[in-house]
């Protein structure tokens, strides 16, 4: 299950010019600046660019080639917009039927019972949109998108015109359908958090051209260039939580690389969550020290080091079991302590943040 997607549009500040193999399910993210092309990718993937030198097909079917091109209306997409646009003069169960309706009863494959549930708006059928939040206008937004049963789901920055409380209201339910339902989504965004939390892909987007693409992981833990989302490089991993302790309001996580202990979010033992670990939160020793005040210490390989940017400093590339580490660290400091591929140490992590 792949989506092939390749792309040639000039315009007059870039030149879309973009060849992608990414996967059939899952969120991959378009992730970059404001302007780089990201939805303008998504409009060629819509159909609502035309362009002659084109090539799309999704999960075996080609929607565009040499020969053909699927009118917008024709492709089983489901698109969400940064605003809702929901028809003001329909309440939320009417707004659902009309995207329920866009298909015939034969291929239908998301019932809306499922798409309410998905979004949690079953309390919502009967309100008009202008009595709803800005949070529930667009989640019956996608859940009107899910109505129509896509074989592909576009999301065009979905959440940046919420504030910080909706797009935490809303993160759940993006996660719940991500694991949930088989439907690919592509998911623009130029927001450090949403990216970590949610995808499982990404590709970077700059001046029209996929500059760097690959399983988000992978991606993160490259240090040759380090991609930064916000303000620093690190990785983003998944664990599973062992125990929780009411004493220290802390959670104890189990991961392929071993366990660490982080501040209590209130996951339930037996929950699948995502860690992040910036680069800066992570030091190095090439001996165990149980004297500090950080509670996770894990041995770790070194894989490879880089000058950074600024000339005192180095960014080195871990690797703690199974998974990808990153540590900065100064030059000095990489030299005093003789790092070296292949060699043996320990990573003391300051912080691991929970992101999802």
């Amino acid at each position: 299950m792949s989506i092939r997607a390749r792309f040639r549009l000039p315009y007059p500040a870039f030149t879309l010019d973009v060849d992608l193999d990414l996967p059939g399910q899952g969120i991959t993210a378009l992730f970059g600046r404001s302007g780089s092309g990201k939805t303008t990718l998504l409009r060629c993937i819509a159909g609502l660019e035309k362009t002659a030198d084109g090539f799309l097909a999704v999960n075996g079917e080609t929607w565009q080639d040499g020969a053909r091109r699927l009118p917008v209306h024709r492709r089983p997409l489901g698109y969400v917009f940064q605003e809702a646009r929901l028809f003001p003069h329909l309440d939320v169960a009417a707004n659902l039927d009309f995207g329920r309706r866009r298909i015939a009863a034969h291929q239908r494959r998301v019932s809306l019972a499922r798409a309410v549930e998905l979004l949690g708006i079953g309390h919502l059928l009967a309100r008009r949109s202008e009595h709803l939040s800005g949070g529930e206008r667009q989640r019956v937004a996608i859940a009107r998108a899910l109505a129509t049963s896509p074989r592909l789901l576009l999301m065009d920055e979905p959440l940046a015109a919420l504030d910080h409380a909706r797009k935490q209201e809303i993160l759940p339910y993006l996660e719940q359908l991500r694991d949930e339902m088989e439907i690919p989504i592509l998911y623009v965004s130029h927001a450090p958090d949403e990216v970590a939390r949610l995808a499982d892909h990404i590709v970077v987007v700059d001046d029209g051209r996929a500059v760097t693409q690959g399983p988000l992981a992978e991606v993160l833990a490259r240090v040759d260039p380090p991609l930064r989302l916000g303000d620093d490089a690190g990785v983003v991993f998944s664990g599973t939580v062992v125990e929780r302790t009411a004493e220290w309001h802390l959670a104890r996580i189990v991961f392929a690389g071993g366990e660490v202990w982080v501040r209590d979010g209130g996951a339930a033992v037996g929950r699948r969550v995502r860690m992040r670990i910036l680069a800066r939160d992570v030091s190095i020793a090439r001996s165990r020290h149980d004297d500090v005040s950080m509670m996770n210490l894990l041995p770790a390989t070194v894989l490879s080091h880089v000058a950074e940017d600024h000339p005192a400093l180095a960014l080195v590339q871990l690797r703690v079991g199974d998974t990808p580490m990153l540590a900065r660290l100064t030059r000095h400091s990489a030299c005093r302590l003789k790092l070296a591929p292949g060699q043996q140490v320990w990573a003391q992590i300051k912080a691991v943040a929970l992101v999802g």
